[in-house]
């Protein structure tokens, strides 16, 4: 890729801020890369390889077609297009981990690490050695700046150079994907733009049919980061060996059999196979290998929880801190206090009790609608 990258730089004026963008060949990233162009950036498009449908759970990989559909969508743009391969990294970096996170009990979020890692880890880094000015994703988030953007390459002011940027919200608070960004290095937020967090996922759609896109109704993707959609379930039983043990209720009552206390997550109703529900799991121990349950939904509710390993963009200036948390992608924002602990473990303390808190995820800090930081739930 460098002889052809060195090509291409050697053709284009050096007057224009190169991006480049990941290109997942959905719309969002599309999109988000003919805005750059029609804004007057040098853009480029990548595709990322992380997953091969030779794998033995690649039969359902939809990356050939994906790549496809996002260098169709680079042609009708109009930009350079060029795949890197990630797939040793990724496995190394975000399917491990969150084998291991499942081996341990807990419930990982592959798609926070693989932004942490792959997208703004690897593929930012690779991008800033080939000569980019700034990579660009699909994400429905916002950056503020106090300096806009420009298309060309002119001399930043001091005060440019010593810019904080900070990550917002989307305008689309039901897209809103800033919890997915929430462990990325701070560091990198100078170098990235998320072109489509002013807009609505409707008006993105718009936008796509009047670029002419050939994804403007293509379907978002579902399942895993990268690799698509594959049965859960089968995905860890083919890494992590079935093995039998004891559904209890809160009593220590014996009410049926499992497959294995690692494939279950707290708050999950379906698949547990008992009469007489409905049950839901409140706790497990992968050591004694048994699954816990209770009819009681109240059962599943926390006041108080500890996270870890806390990812600062904004420190408080004092704690206790009033902020609001997000507890996975698609929950409301929930208004706690943090409280500040020595060494690594900080405390929530939520103003109303929360379902299903889940060690592993990850709870994202909110001042109003900036992310300020996030810590993994322990």
């Amino acid at each position: 890729m460098a002889r052809i990258w060195n090509k291409h730089k050697q053709s284009n004026t050096p007057l224009k801020r190169k991006v480049f963008v990941a290109m997942s060949g959905g719309v969002d990233s599309s999109v988000s890369a003919a805005l750059l162009k029609k804004a007057g950036f040098d853009v480029i498009g990548i595709f990322m390889k992380c997953w091969s449908a030779d794998d033995p759970m690649g039969e359902n990989c939809t990356s050939s077609d994906d790549e496809r559909m996002a260098r169709l969508a680079a042609h009708k743009i109009g930009i350079p297009f060029y795949s890197l391969n990630f797939i040793k990294e990724y496995k190394e970096r975000v399917v491990n981990y969150m084998l291991e996170g499942y081996r341990k009990g807990i419930t990982p979020n592959p798609d926070v690490m693989c932004n942490k890692h792959i997208k703004f880890g690897l593929f930012f880094e690779k991008a800033m050695r080939l000569g980019a000015d700034f990579v660009a994703t699909g994400h429905y988030a916002r950056l503020s700046r106090k300096f806009p953007i420009s298309s060309s390459r002119v001399p930043k002011s001091r005060k440019q150079q010593k810019e904080t940027v900070h990550i917002l919200a989307a305008r689309d608070e039901n897209k809103d994907q800033s919890y997915f960004l929430s462990m990325i290095d701070p560091a990198v937020l100078l170098n990235v733009m998320f072109p489509i967090g002013e807009y609505t996922k409707p008006q993105v759609r718009e936008l796509a049919k009047k670029f002419g896109l050939p994804n403007a109704e293509r379907k978002d993707s579902q399942g895993i980061c990268f690799v698509g959609k594959v049965d859960f379930s089968d995905f860890l039983k083919h890494y992590i060996p079935p093995k039998k043990g004891e559904i209890h209720d809160m009593e220590g009552n014996v009410l049926g059999e499992h497959e294995g206390a690692v494939y279950y997550t707290i708050g999950q109703r379906k698949g547990l196979g008992l009469a007489g529900g409905p049950y839901f799991v409140v706790d497990k121990d992968v050591k004694r290998n048994i699954v816990e349950v209770s009819k009681d939904e109240n059962d599943l509710l926390k006041s108080r929880v500890k996270i870890s390993h806390i990812n600062w963009f904004a420190k408080p200036k004092k704690f206790p801190a009033n902020l609001h948390v997000k507890l996975r992608y698609r929950s409301p924002m929930a208004e706690a206090v943090l409280e500040e602990r020595a060494g690594e473990k900080h405390v929530l303390n939520f103003m109303d009790p929360q379902r299903a808190v889940t060690k592993g995820q990850f709870a994202a800090l909110y001042d109003n609608n900036e992310m300020i930081g996030a810590g993994v739930i322990s």
